[in-house]
């Protein structure tokens, strides 16, 4: 394939933004690769590092193996940091080493996003106290039970509070990953970025349609 076909023609930065996701065994595939996706589209101007708390093969719910290239101790510096969901964030929420990390990295990254219940991650951390936040339908009362200090948003498709931005279930990521290229860039590069991907972009962050279908909304 062409790359003039895959890549939306904006100028590269100097330097590139550097994007680091989190994987932990457990992670939602779509979590990860479908904000990576939007965000990879920008190859000339974004760079992407996995992350995990070693270095090595990380295997997701589904199966497949991914590669963590860096750790959480060793991140690098980071100007976007991403947390996925999955089943594995129902051990990470009770693994005190991760959570110390995830606290460390997100306190010295200027903009975190999470996917779907890796809000509940960034909750058992502290790092959404006193912040508006959503998660996945689905799960919203197990994921909402690790922050009681939040200010979850039952409704909404994607939340942002400061430098937090939080997506609801698995392809909301995608959703959320182009409302912060809208934040980091423009709206014009996001827009971009949709019609490469040929994806229906659902930009309107405060509804999400699957909360009435979970019991969230009328």
């Amino acid at each position: 394939m062409n790359l003039s076909e895959t890549s939306p023609p904006f100028p590269a930065p100097s330097p590139r933004l550097a994007v680091g996701m989190i994987v932990f065994e457990g992670f939602e595939l779509l979590d990860v690769f479908g904000p990576l996706e939007m965000l990879g589209l920008l190859r000339e101007r974004v760079s992407i590092t996995i992350l995990a708390e070693q270095i090595g093969p990380v295997r997701s719910s589904a199966g497949p193996v991914v590669l963590a290239e860096r750790t959480l101790a060793d991140p690098g510096q980071l100007d976007v940091l991403l947390v996925p969901g999955g089943m594995g964030t129902r051990r990470e929420v009770n693994n005190p080493g991760f959570l110390a990390s995830l606290r460390t990295v997100a306190g010295a990254t200027p903009h975190v996003a999470s996917i779907c219940t890796g809000s509940a991650l960034l909750a058992r951390a502290g790092l959404l106290d006193q912040r508006r936040a959503t998660t996945n339908k689905r799960s919203y009362q197990w994921a909402t039970s690790q922050g009681l200090a939040v200010n979850w948003v039952s409704t909404a498709r994607w939340v942002e509070d400061g430098k937090f931005f939080t997506s609801s279930g698995v392809s909301a990521g995608m959703d959320m990953a182009l409302g912060l290229i809208a934040k980091l860039f423009d709206q014009a590069t996001a827009d971009g970025v949709a019609r490469v991907a040929e994806y229906e972009w659902n930009p309107e962050k405060s509804r999400d349609p699957f909360a009435a279908i979970n019991g969230l909304a009328p």
